[in-house]
């Protein structure tokens, strides 16, 4: 199989063109550095990402409160992040980098506020 991808391990973002089977990289080329061939098996066999959405506040001028999860989470996870996020309300005030949900999913992960709010009222 093949398939591209733009590495994002460095700022020169290398355009890979990845050859591969089911359990392994057969060959990469474009990148020039071996990061690039480190982010293609991550990227084909383990993609993650960090997922950044809103949750509703209350007691804030604000309506919703931008958050983010620490670290990547498993891409298969991503829309289910954004959908139990999505139930929580905080209360104002919250400080950035607050954790509002440990754990997330179980996926090892916190969710946490990317912005600083206080309490208004």
């Amino acid at each position: 199989m093949k398939d591209n991808l733009l590495c994002t391990s460095c700022p020169l973002g290398c355009q890979l063109e990845v050859e591969f089977s089911e359990k392994k990289i057969l060959s990469v080329k474009g990148n020039s550095c071996k990061k690039g061939i480190e982010y293609a098996e991550k990227e084909i066999f383990y993609p993650e990402r960090i997922v950044t959405t809103t949750v509703k506040i209350s007691g804030a001028s604000l309506y919703l409160l931008p958050v983010k999860t620490e670290a990547s989470v498993p891409k298969e996870l991503c829309f289910k992040v954004i959908e139990s996020a999505s139930k929580l309300q905080v209360r104002a005030p919250v400080k950035m980098g607050e954790v509002l949900i440990r754990d997330i999913l179980k996926s090892g992960v916190n969710l946490v506020a990317t912005r600083s709010v206080e309490k208004v009222g």
